[in-house]
């Protein structure tokens, strides 16, 4: 079964992904912020990240940045999921290692199109 990770500040976005992915047949794991998300990788690391891009400790971004440079971190999907729809963001995650880039709100369609996408499913 392959693992994603939902990191996102929003308890509500992190519970909606749980129940789309677990629908999946992903298993799932939560992280509030960046770092939190960062340390759960170092003992479980996952096939998918769906990562938020704004939040607080550390966002999105940096934590992208950090992971990529993790032993493993080269090889796990990261899809971005926000409201930052700037051409200029969606540059910056894709130029940083994400591998794909939704917009919130999403569903099981967009979700399922994505991870397609990255080979996932």
């Amino acid at each position: 079964m392959q693992h994603c990770l939902v990191v996102d500040d929003s308890s509500v976005i992190r519970k909606v992904s749980r129940r789309i992915l677990e629908e999946m047949k992903f298993r799932v794991s939560e992280a509030e912020n960046g770092e939190r998300a960062l340390s759960l990788c170092q003992t479980d690391m996952p096939d998918v990240v769906l990562l938020d891009w704004n939040m607080p400790v550390m966002d999105g971004y940096e934590f992208l940045t950090r992971f990529r440079q993790m032993p493993g971190g080269a090889d796990t999907k990261i899809v971005f999921c926000t409201t930052e729809n700037d051409g200029a963001y969606i540059s910056r995650a894709l130029q940083a290692g994400a591998n794909e880039y939704i917009m919130k709100p999403f569903d099981k369609d967009i979700l399922e199109a994505k991870f397609q996408e990255v080979g996932l499913l």
